[in-house]
């Protein structure tokens, strides 16, 4: 936990604006709405003070990349494989400011992700962590594997000092990227990072981004598990953010088979349920597309005639390429 004034991310609102600019953010249209009040604490709730800034960790007990080599299987994204966190982290935050209004007044209001809100300038205009230069928050004490949550709360608090830089001349998670995301250190184009993809992005999928997907069905880990950093990495106290059995690495043929009611059904309390079953099962085929496992053929041939044209078209560019085609 660590604090800061509001008015510390001045910088905020000119690197929004390029990264917008640019296009790198895609069909996240939101980012482009709500530039004003994630670029200023203040235009988001002008009563606001001070802004106490926590880690959440969820760090991995398995190598986070094992399931990547698995052909028949999917890999989730480490934050995914347990219960949604934004309800987890939430709750706390709640208790957390319910505990702060009664020992020293003022209002308050708490965030976690969904809102527009700089987290990540602000973790480490707070003293939290820096921005690495796969754009994450990084801790000297936590690694990056943790969440990260907000209360904006109209008491002076003292601040804490900001963090300062401590990548140097490393660039592992730059090279990690399977998909040359990052245009420089500390720029990415998310339009080719794989959790903007699997994730945000609807509709198909540019083939040449499929191919190097690799497995990867729901997210990806690979900037985060490739930071030195996490050799400092603490244990998740959280067991609810435990890999459930059924998403440390799923059977791509089971996953295939979902319908909505079944995809629902399967991944009630999960992050992934937001993403709707059509988005899904077209990143399970573009993994089944990428196994190099022939005997996946008949899977993909089942979702041919499915209502939604992105997963036909990815059904069809899986039996292109598991038949040699592509």
């Amino acid at each position: 936990m660590r604090i800061c004034p509001p008015d510390r991310i001045g910088h905020v609102p000119g690197a929004l604006e390029a990264f917008v600019g640019q296009g790198f953010h895609g069909q996240m249209g939101w980012m482009a709405e709500r530039m004003g009040w994630r670029g200023d604490p203040l235009a988001l709730w002008p009563q606001v003070r001070s802004i106490i800034v926590l880690a959440e960790p969820y760090t991995p007990e398995e190598e986070p990349e094992a399931s990547t080599v698995l052909a028949d299987r999917g890999t989730v994204s480490v934050y995914a494989r347990g219960k949604d966190y934004h309800d987890l982290v939430k709750k706390r935050l709640k208790r957390l400011a319910r505990w702060l209004i009664a020992e020293a007044g003022g209002e308050v209001k708490v965030f976690v992700d969904t809102a527009p809100v700089a987290e990540k300038p602000l973790g480490e205009a707070a003293g939290l962590g820096w921005q690495g230069k796969h754009t994450n928050l990084v801790s000297r004490d936590l690694g990056n594997w943790f969440f990260i949550g907000s209360v904006f709360t109209t008491l002076d608090l003292p601040p804490d000092e900001p963090e300062q830089d401590h990548c140097g001349s490393c660039r592992a998670c730059l090279d990690a990227c399977p998909t040359d995301a990052f245009v420089a250190p500390y720029r990415m184009d998310a339009r080719r990072c794989i959790s903007y993809l699997t994730i945000e992005h609807r509709g198909e999928i540019a083939p040449e981004l499929r191919a190097r997907m690799g497995n990867r069905i729901y997210g990806c880990d690979a900037c985060l598990a490739a930071c030195p950093w996490n050799k400092f990495a603490v244990d998740a106290r959280e067991m609810r953010y435990a890999a459930r059995d059924d998403l440390a690495a799923p059977k791509l043929a089971e996953l295939a088979a979902l319908d909505d009611a079944a995809f629902r059904a399967r991944f009630a309390g999960s992050p992934i349920k937001r993403i709707g079953r059509d988005r899904f099962l077209r990143n399970v085929l573009y993994a089944i597309g990428n196994s190099a496992r022939p005997e996946l053929k008949a899977v993909a041939a089942g979702s041919l005639d499915d209502a939604d044209p992105a997963v036909r078209d990815a059904a069809h560019w899986a039996l292109e390429r598991l038949s040699g085609a592509i």
